[in-house]
């Protein structure tokens, strides 16, 4: 029966790619920006759909399949990357072909309408399409042929029926040349959403019907046992990430190489393993800190928000530097002596009135009024609040007079002492230089300014991704 359900549905996904789709059909003007000018810009950004497999934060880490792919390809091409998230696709091929985006990472089906759109990679992976619904009532007492008898089994089940998909998708692509081969006798409504939302309404008995990709629904299955996912709709078909169709060559080339290369050294079979094949994802999606279900990034947010606001931050942002500095581990204890969340020096606590060592809302505190003692600082020399930031951050991680040194060092070759990038932090670098640490203009000699440098950059790219997630 399996056979012949895959067959009959073979047939119509091939009716359905010669029908026209209005929502991705339209030529617009396309953003042309090949691999160069993105190096040359200095980073490359990538959209993503948020969910409990291809992105998501947990414990204040960022995660997912399609994350960590991106984040192994940025390495592979030596170039930062920014990931941006929307559970829309078309918005998504639409923010490609504006330059607001350079990737769309999520598994786009090569055989999809999206083809007149956009320029695909090399195949990352493989997957069919199911219809999700739910078992009967009382589904725990009934035999596997009883609930098998209350359940769609065949095309013609659909009949009638209502079936949400996530607009853009692969399971909308099939979806629509289903019901064109059935006389529009099958309902199909596309939203705004990613896949996994659909299914958790499924689940919750908002609506009744489903399809999607059939890894996808596997994991959610997992996480709601109501679930029936076992009728196939399609066959499986190759998945890949996608370009601008003009002026990618470069990109997509960089991006073929790289996918040979994680097939070749299995890692994308591990981060598949990882994210579709682990009990792990279900205690994270059952988690208090899956950031995407309960907004919570970690047990210690009420006391980072409250303490956010004497600085004026966004909380999200001091967040991000708590985790950098201690992952969230309120017992963290640095071989200099630096305690807690905040990892605060006990005599910069004395000098604060605190001690940090007794609770983490204490070290929070401590952590948060030297802060503030860095912030009246650098208010008088950097304007820009948000560069004034930047300066902060390598403050705390450096001290003041290893930033001053490398503001002083910025101006005399000439270049901007009140822009972090590209001017005062090449000066934090060049202070492991004996050339520049024993510059007349440097008080403070010798300092590692690259783990500044990458303090800053890891906190404010994580705040960046904070923010995909929390309003």
């Amino acid at each position: 029966m399996r056979k012949k359900i895959l067959f009959v549905f073979t047939v119509l996904f091939l009716i359905g790619a010669c029908n026209e789709r209005p929502e991705t059909d339209k030529k617009s003007s396309v953003y042309i920006s090949d691999l160069d000018e993105l190096r040359a810009r200095g980073k490359i950004v990538a959209v993503t759909d948020f969910n409990s497999t291809n992105y998501f934060i947990y414990k204040g880490t960022p995660m997912g399949f399609h994350y960590e792919l991106l984040k192994s390809f940025a390495a592979f091409a030596g170039i930062s990357l920014e990931v941006i998230s929307s559970g829309d696709i078309n918005k998504s091929v639409e923010m490609l072909n504006s330059g607001d985006a350079d990737i769309i990472a999520v598994d786009l089906s090569v055989a999809s309408g999206l083809k007149e759109m956009v320029r695909f990679t090399d195949p990352l992976g493989k997957t069919g399409q199911v219809l999700v619904q739910r078992k009967p009532n009382r589904w725990m007492a009934m035999t596997s042929e009883e609930i098998d008898r209350n359940l769609i089994k065949d095309l013609t089940g659909l009949v009638g029926k209502v079936i949400y998909v996530q607009a853009g998708s692969n399971s909308a692509f099939l979806m629509q040349g289903i019901s064109h081969s059935m006389e529009n006798k099958v309902t199909v409504v596309e939203v705004p959403f990613e896949a996994e939302k659909i299914i958790s309404l499924v689940a919750h008995r908002e609506i009744d019907f489903a399809v999607c990709d059939e890894h996808m629904a596997l994991v959610n299955a997992e996480y709601y046992p109501v679930l029936d996912i076992s009728t196939v709709l399609g066959p499986p078909a190759d998945l890949a990430w996608a370009v601008r169709k003009e002026g990618s060559d470069m990109l997509v080339a960089e991006l073929n190489d790289w996918i040979r290369s994680v097939k070749e050294n299995n890692l994308l079979a591990i981060l598949y393993a990882k994210y579709y094949k682990s009990d792990r994802q279900t205690r994270i999606f059952r988690s208090d800190y899956y950031t995407l279900n309960t907004g919570k990034i970690s047990p210690y947010d009420n006391h980072i928000k409250r303490y956010s606001e004497i600085i004026n931050w966004d909380w999200r942002l001091l967040a991000s530097l708590i985790y950098q500095e201690s992952g969230f581990r309120s017992d963290a204890v640095s071989f200099a002596g630096a305690h807690g969340l905040m990892q605060i020096m006990p005599a910069t606590g004395e000098f604060l009135g605190i001690d940090i060592t007794t609770s983490p809302e204490n070290n929070i505190k401590g952590g948060v009024l030297y802060l503030k003692h860095l912030q009246k600082i650098f208010e008088k020399k950097i304007p820009d609040e948000n560069e004034r930031i930047k300066f902060i951050l390598a403050a705390y991680n450096a001290g003041t007079g290893n930033v001053l040194d490398a503001m002083r060092l910025t101006e005399k070759y000439g270049k901007n002492p009140l822009v972090w990038d590209n001017n005062v932090a090449d000066f934090m670098l060049k202070k492991s230089d004996p050339q520049y640490y024993n510059d007349p203009v440097v008080k403070f000699g010798y300092c590692r300014g690259y783990e500044s440098v990458n303090f800053v950059s890891e906190i404010l790219a994580r705040y960046l991704e904070y923010k995909n997630f929390i309003p």
